[in-house]
């Protein structure tokens, strides 16, 4: 249980700080001890990328009050292209879910950056956290089995 609350804090502290390297945490975790609840591990460690993450989603949702975000968006131009993503993320959920998805398990754009775009983009915050949360789960899941299964095949 100590794992878990350890995976919780390291998940959030690595959203919010992306020097801090949650997958490399896991992957030594996976290889210097056993990993017999690898699922249960990697759902903790996403659970706490998703409070961070929450957080990022929240500033960027927030930062269309700021005077210097304002002035920038209050260009016709600026505003028009806000407006047309807006529409876009709204009117095609499984498009902007599948964006999220496919960054939260893959890395690419950059989750971070997502989840602020979302928050800007006022994205469906429980779509965003959803299914943010599976792809975090299934990122980790992979990178603890991937490790563990390496050590048993005597690769370590």
């Amino acid at each position: 249980m100590k794992d878990l609350g350890i995976l919780l804090v390291l998940g959030f502290a690595s959203a919010l700080v992306p020097i801090i390297n949650l997958e490399a945490y896991l992957a030594v975790r996976a290889a210097v001890a056993d990993v017999d609840a690898v699922w249960l591990l990697a759902l903790a460690a996403a659970v706490g990328q998703m409070v961070g993450k929450f957080i990022w989603y929240q500033l960027g949702a927030s930062s269309l009050s700021w005077a210097w975000v304002r002035r920038k968006v209050e260009k016709p131009k600026a505003r028009a292209r806000l407006e047309l993503w807006r529409t876009r993320t709204h009117d095609r959920p499984v498009l902007a879910g599948g964006l999220v998805l496919v960054s939260a398990v893959v890395g690419l754009p950059p989750f971070a950056v997502l989840a602020v775009l979302a928050g800007q983009l006022r994205m469906n915050l429980l779509l965003f956290l959803t299914l943010g949360l599976l792809g975090r789960w299934l990122r980790f899941v992979t990178v603890l089995g991937g490790v563990a299964w390496l050590d048993g095949a005597g690769a370590f």
